[in-house]
Parts: C-alpha cells; sequence; structure tokens
C-alpha cells in the first residue's frame, strides 16, 4: 500500500483580494506560509517518497516551506500538467466584481462549471484532460510502486483530478470545494485501486 497526498497550495494575495490568478505566477502571502508550516506539522512522522508540484511559483514555494520544516530530501519534479486553470479573459479580474456584471449563474459556470468554455482559457474538462493521463502515467506508477506521493497543486487542478480518482459526476464536481492547505490523504493499494481517503486541515 501507499499514500497519495494531495494538498492544495496556501493562500495567497490574489487569493485574499479576490483575483482569479490562472497560470499568472503569483507567490504565498505570509498567511500562506504559516499554513505551510502548519501543514508540515501535520505530516510530520509521515514518509514521502517523491513529490509533484506545478511550474507555478506558487505551488514550489509551498513545497520548499513544507521542505525546510520536515528536512525533505526526496525527488522533487515540476510539470505543466500539473498547473492551474488557465482562466482566459477572466485572469486578474476581481470574481466578484465579475458575479456582479454577469450574474450569479453564469458566474457558477465560469467558476465551478465542468465544461463551460473560457474564452483564451480552459473548462474544468481540459484541465482534467492534462492532469489525469500525467496521473496514469507518472504518479500511478510510483504509488503501484509503494512510494508515498506529494502533490502540490491549485485547486482546479486538484478538484479535476479527485473527479477521476473518486468518479464524481459532471455536476456534483460543482461542489467539490478545497481549502488552502487543505490535506487529502488517499490509500492505495498496488494495483492502483483506492482503499480510504483522510481529509486533514490545519
Amino acid at each position: 500500500m501507499a499514500y497519495l497526498i494531495l494538498i492544495r497550495h496556501g493562500i495567497t494575495d490574489w487569493n485574499i483580494e479576490g483575483k482569479w490568478q490562472g497560470l499568472t505566477d503569483t507567490f504565498l502571502s505570509k498567511e500562506g506560509k504559516k499554513q505551510a508550516k502548519e501543514v508540515a506539522e501535520i505530516l510530520r512522522g509521515m514518509r514521502i517518497d517523491e513529490v509533484y508540484t506545478s511550474e507555478l511559483s506558487r505551488t514550489k514555494q509551498m513545497y520548499q516551506e513544507i521542505c525546510n520544516s520536515l528536512s525533505l530530501s526526496c525527488p522533487v519534479f515540476h510539470n505543466p500538467a500539473l498547473n492551474e486553470r488557465d482562466y482566459g479573459i477572466y485572469t486578474s479580474k476581481n470574481k466578484w466584481e465579475v458575479e456582479k456584471q454577469l450574474g450569479h449563474e453564469k458566474f457558477i459556470q465560469i467558476r465551478r462549471g465542468w465544461d463551460y468554455p473560457i474564452p483564451e482559457g480552459e473548462s474544468l474538462v481540459d484541465v482534467y484532460n492534462r492532469v489525469v493521463p500525467f496521473y496514469k502515467e507518472r504518479i500511478l506508477r510510483d504509488l503501484k510502486e509503494r512510494k508515498n506521493v506529494l502533490v502540490i497543486s491549485s485547486g482546479n487542478t486538484l478538484r479535476a483530478l479527485m473527479k477521476y480518482l473518486e468518479n464524481i459526476s459532471d455536476e456534483d464536481i460543482a461542489r467539490l470545494e478545497l481549502g488552502f492547505g487543505e490535506i487529502y490523504i488517499f490509500e492505495i493499494d498496488s494495483k492502483g485501486k483506492i482503499l480510504g481517503k483522510r481529509i486533514l486541515t490545519h
């Protein structure tokens, strides 16, 4: 058996301001760094064999804070398949102002819809179609070798991956919310089957 540990990065200033970040390379806020240290304490004592993050600084920084606290020395891989969803024309816009302009129904479709098209950006299904193959080809291989794998990414990327892992419906995925620094631990057997799940919060 192995553990798949999924963590959303800590909060950034753009998160606090309600801005859609997408692929904008933002950094953890002071509170985000504190969240990372709290996550590290929760993980203390758990073996971590490999780490995957996106190419965005906020996920790399989250890992670095955890690494420094736990003195980790395992292999670390940064891959664009784990990048946050590209919000296209909505990138850098304040989501609450967009809701006022477009109305609540369209806003929810933009923010949480499964296949709602985003001009110059990605729908959640687009994210799913890049993160799930990466999981199958790279991360699942490690898990089948009984390696404990830590994945640090952004909210939409992890939502897309968890849709696959838990077979969440297109409708129900809109209700899945991941908190900043929230930890999801899946127990995986040698064939890749999920045996159990725990959610840990700091």
